[in-house]
C-alpha cells in the first residue's frame, strides 16, 4: 500500500488558531502554500493569505467553531522553510474536552439523519425509483460503489437493508401505481391491448400485455398491465385464458377491448378465444413477412448469400477490417462497418445491401489486396450482381421508410395502415421496365400482403377518415367510395350514440328507483305546491308571444351535419398532433367520440415488444430474478412509474 504523503506544520509566524487544524505539503523541498491541507479529512483548501476559507471549511464540514475569530495572516516569505521531521500534532485525535481549538467527539462525528426525516425519506424513495426504472437487483444497496456514491452525496444518510425495499418500498409503490392506472382505465372509452412473448437470457418465457387508451385530455396513454412467466404451452387457448384473466383483473371487459398482435397462428386463435374484436395484426410484422417472401426468390436469395459471406469474412478477420478501414480513408468513404442481416429483424437485409452498396468500392479493393488472404469458397461479385443490388434497394426503400415511420412515430394508430397499404400496393405494381427478378419479387409481395387486411378493410378506412391528416382519403381513387365511407360513419355514430343512450337510461332508471325508495310520500307533498306566479313580462306581452315548439334533431341528422362540417375543414399537417386537433373540435361531439374510439387502437404491437428491447435489460432482469421474487412488479413499475408518484 502506498504511503500517505507527509503533512508539515505551517511557519511559526502563522499565529491564527485555525492552523491547529491545517498543514502544508512540500513541493521541491519547500512548503506548497497554494493549498492548506485539512488534518481531519486531508482535503486541500485554496489558501491566498486569508484564513476565511479554512475557517468556513472547519465549520461547515466538521462542525468546528473557533472561539477566537480567525485573523488574517499576511503572506509569508517563501524563503522560510520548515523542518521535515514528523510532528505528533499533525494527526491530533479528537478528545472529549472542551478546550478551545480542539474538536469534540460530538462535532467530529456528524449525526445521522433520522429515518423519519423528510430528507431521509426522499433519498429512500429515490433509491426505490432507481431500482424500478433501471431494473436493478435489491442487492445493489449492498454494493461498495453504490454505498460510496451515497456517502459522498449525503454522509448523514444510512442506507436501509435491502429487505426494506423488497418487502415494503417496492410493494407499496406497486400498489399505488396500480390504483392510479386502474382509476384511469375506468374512465376510458375504449381500451386496446397489445400482446407479445419474449424469452430471457435464462430461456424463461414471458408474456407482456400492454393497454392503450385515450384519456379525457385526449392524450394516448400506454400502460404495461402485466408481465408474467408463462410456463404453459403457447397455444391459442392458453393465451386466450391469459387475456381474459387480464381483462377481468383490470375490469376492462366492457371497454370494447381491441387486440393487436403479430400474425402468429396462436395469437390469432387467442383473439378468437378471448372474444376480442377487432383483432388487428401488427402492420410492421405484416410488412416483414411479405418482404421475407419476396426475398426468397431464387436469384435474390443467391445474391444475399454472396453478400452475407463477404460481410461474415470481414466480421471474422481483424486484418481484413483494418485494410478496409485504410481503403475507406483513401477513397474518402464513410468509416462504416458492414452490416450482417438477421432474419427476425425488420429491414436488416435492406440495411446489409444498402451498406454494401455504399462501401462496394472499398470492399472490392480490399478483397483484391495482397495484404489479406481471401477464402477460396467466397464467390466474387459480378456486374449483374451489382446491378441487381441497386434494383433491390430501390424496390425495398418504401418498406424501409414505412417500418421506420411506424417505429419512430410516438403513437402510430391504425389510421396509418390504409395509407401505407395503398402506397405499397401502388409501388409493387408490375412494370414493363422491371427486371424479371424484380417482377417476381413484386408478385410474391402482393400475394402475401394484399390479403392480410381484407377482413378489416372497413375499420381501417373509418380510422383513416377520422384522422384529420388523411380525412380527404386521397389514397383512394374512387370518389364514390369516399362518400360511401362517410355514409357508413354516420351509421357508426348512430350505433354508438344508441349504446351510450341505453347505458344512460339504465343509470337514470336506477337512480330514479333509488329516489323513489328514499321519498315514498313524494306525490302527496307535490299536491300542495301552489301554481307558479306569472311574471310582469308574461302578464304584459303574453298574448303577443307565440312559443314555437322546439324540434329535436335525430342523431342521424346531427351526425350528417357534423360529418359535413368535418369534411369542409382543412386537413391537418402530417406533423400535426391528431388527438389535440380533435380536442379543439368542440362543435363535433358525436364525431369526436367516434374518433376517440378508433384512434386509440395502435397499428403495431411494438409497445409490448419494447418492454425488453435490449439484451442489457434482459440480463439485468435475470439478475433481479436471482435476488428477488418481484420481477413482475419491477417490470410493471419500470414502464409505469413516474417521478410524480413519489410525492
Amino acid at each position: 500500500m502506498a504511503e500517505v504523503e507527509q503533512l508539515h506544520p505551517p511557519p511559526s509566524n502563522y499565529k491564527s488558531s485555525v492552523w491547529k487544524h491545517f498543514g502544508f505539503y512540500k513541493k521541491a523541498g519547500n512548503l506548497d502554500k497554494t493549498h492548506a491541507i485539512c488534518k481531519i479529512c486531508r482535503a486541500p483548501i485554496k489558501y491566498t493569505g486569508s484564513t476565511t476559507n479554512l475557517t468556513t471549511h472547519l465549520k461547515r464540514r466538521h462542525g468546528v467553531s473557533l472561539e477566537t475569530p480567525a485573523a488574517s495572516s499576511s503572506s509569508s516569505s517563501s524563503s522560510s522553510s520548515s523542518s521535515s521531521s514528523s510532528h505528533s500534532d499533525l494527526a491530533e485525535p479528537a478528545t472529549a474536552s472542551g478546550t478551545p481549538g480542539e474538536q469534540t467527539i460530538k462535532t467530529f462525528f456528524q449525526s445521522k439523519l433520522p429515518n423519519s426525516s423528510a430528507r431521509s425519506k426522499a433519498i429512500t424513495d429515490a433509491i426505490a425509483f432507481f431500482i424500478c426504472k433501471d431494473i436493478q437487483p435489491y442487492s445493489v444497496t449492498e454494493n461498495e460503489g453504490f454505498q460510496y456514491l451515497l456517502h459522498v452525496l449525503e454522509p448523514r444518510y444510512h442506507i436501509p437493508d435491502r429487505k426494506l425495499f423488497s418487502e415494503k418500498q417496492i410493494p407499496i409503490l406497486y400498489d399505488k401505481v396500480r390504483r392510479v392506472i386502474a382509476e384511469s382505465l375506468s374512465s376510458a372509452q375504449r381500451v386496446a391491448i397489445t400482446v407479445d412473448g419474449w424469452t430471457s437470457c435464462a430461456t424463461d418465457s414471458y408474456i407482456t400485455v400492454t393497454a392503450h387508451y385515450i384519456d379525457d385530455e385526449w392524450v394516448l396513454q400506454n400502460h404495461v398491465l402485466q408481465t408474467r412467466v408463462f410456463k404453459e404451452a403457447h397455444t391459442g387457448s392458453n393465451l386466450a385464458v391469459l387475456l381474459q384473466d387480464v381483462c377481468r383483473e383490470w375490469n376492462i371487459n366492457d371497454k370494447k377491448t381491441a387486440l393487436v398482435t403479430d400474425n402468429a397462428k396462436n395469437m390469432i386463435l387467442a383473439g378468437v378465444g378471448a372474444e376480442m374484436d377487432p383483432h388487428v395484426r401488427c402492420i410492421a410484422h405484416t410488412l416483414n413477412l411479405a418482404l421475407q417472401k419476396s426475398l426468397k426468390v431464387e436469384r435474390v436469395s443467391e445474391l444475399l448469400a454472396k453478400v452475407r459471406k463477404v460481410v461474415t469474412f470481414f466480421h471474422r478477420s481483424p486484418k481484413a477490417t483494418e485494410v478496409l478501414r485504410e481503403t475507406q480513408a483513401q477513397l474518402q468513404l464513410p468509416n462504416h462497418k458492414l452490416i450482417h442481416d438477421v432474419s427476425t429483424r425488420w429491414n436488416s437485409s435492406f440495411d446489409m445491401l444498402e451498406r454494401f452498396w455504399e462501401q462496394q468500392p472499398a470492399v472490392l479493393n480490399t478483397l483484391l489486396s495482397k495484404k489479406i488472404k481471401k477464402r477460396e469458397n467466397m464467390a466474387s461479385m459480378t456486374e449483374e450482381d451489382m446491378t441487381l443490388i441497386q434494383e433491390v434497394i430501390k424496390l425495398m426503400s418504401p418498406l424501409k421508410v414505412a417500418t421506420t415511420l411506424l417505429s419512430e412515430e410516438k403513437n402510430p394508430t391504425i389510421s396509418m395502415i390504409s395509407p401505407i397499404q395503398a402506397k405499397l400496393q401502388k409501388h409493387f405494381q408490375s412494370d414493363e421496365s422491371d427486371l424479371p427478378v424484380i417482377s417476381q419479387m413484386k408478385e410474391r409481395f402482393r400475394e402475401d400482403f394484399d390479403g392480410r387486411y381484407t377482413y378489416l378493410q372497413d375499420l381501417l378506412h373509418y380510422s383513416s377518415a377520422l384522422d384529420p391528416r388523411f380525412k380527404d382519403l386521397a389514397f383512394l381513387d374512387d370518389s364514390d367510395t369516399k362518400d360511401m365511407i362517410f355514409m357508413k360513419l354516420t351509421t357508426e355514430v348512430v350505433k354508438m350514440d344508441e349504446k351510450a343512450g341505453d347505458r344512460n337510461t339504465l343509470n337514470e332508471s336506477q337512480a330514479a328507483e333509488t329516489e323513489v325508495d328514499r321519498s315514498p310520500h313524494r306525490e302527496e307533498e307535490t299536491d300542495d305546491v301552489p301554481p307558479k306566479k306569472k311574471t310582469a313580462l308574461d302578464q304584459m306581452f303574453g298574448d303577443f308571444h307565440t312559443a314555437r315548439p322546439q324540434t329535436t334533431k335525430s342523431t342521424r341528422e346531427r351526425a350528417k351535419e357534423e360529418i359535413l362540417k368535418y369534411r369542409e375543414r382543412d386537413s391537418l399537417g402530417l406533423s400535426g398532433d391528431v388527438l389535440q386537433w380533435w380536442k379543439k373540435q368542440m362543435d363535433l361531439p358525436l364525431l369526436s367520440a367516434l374518433a376517440k374510439s378508433y384512434l386509440s387502437i395502435p397499428a403495431t404491437s411494438v409497445p409490448s415488444e419494447r418492454v425488453f428491447s435490449t439484451a442489457g435489460d434482459i440480463v439485468t432482469a435475470k439478475r433481479s430474478l436471482l435476488h428477488c421474487n418481484h420481477v413482475d412488479q419491477l417490470i410493471f413499475l419500470k414502464k409505469n412509474l413516474k417521478r410524480a408518484y413519489l410525492s
